[in-house]
């Protein structure tokens, strides 16, 4: 009697999903984004912040809290660019227009005269 053992890719599928192990990856990239950016922001003193952070006493905190905040931002967006560009690019685009043929109509409205002032 031969033991199939699982491949190493089937095993890290069974311990997290592909989905899960992409969105982890967009986390990851996003908050490195966001501690370069939040660092750039600092450093550059963009509207004063880089003063602003360094000469209060909870500069640490709010230090930390854009870079979570930035990070949150940036890595749901990092996840929405990752996920629409995981979609089948083959076949036709658009709907049916590609098979739909314009028909000119003739539409028409009634119009209504309004009474000139002078009458």
């Amino acid at each position: 009697m031969q033991v199939v053992r699982p491949t190493s890719n089937e095993m890290e599928d069974a311990i997290m999903p592909k989905l899960v192990r992409l969105y982890l990856q967009s986390v990851v990239t996003g908050f490195v984004l966001a501690v370069a950016f939040t660092g750039l922001l600092i450093w550059l003193d963009i509207a004063g912040l880089g003063h602003l952070i360094a000469g209060s006493d909870i500069g640490l905190m709010s230090a930390f809290l854009l870079v979570f905040f930035n990070g949150i931002v940036f890595s749901s967006v990092q996840f929405g660019i990752v996920v629409m560009s995981l979609g089948d690019d083959e076949g036709p685009h658009g709907g049916l227009r590609d098979h739909a043929r314009m028909i000119p109509v003739r539409a028409t409205s009634p119009v209504i005269a309004k009474r000139s002032r002078r009458d």
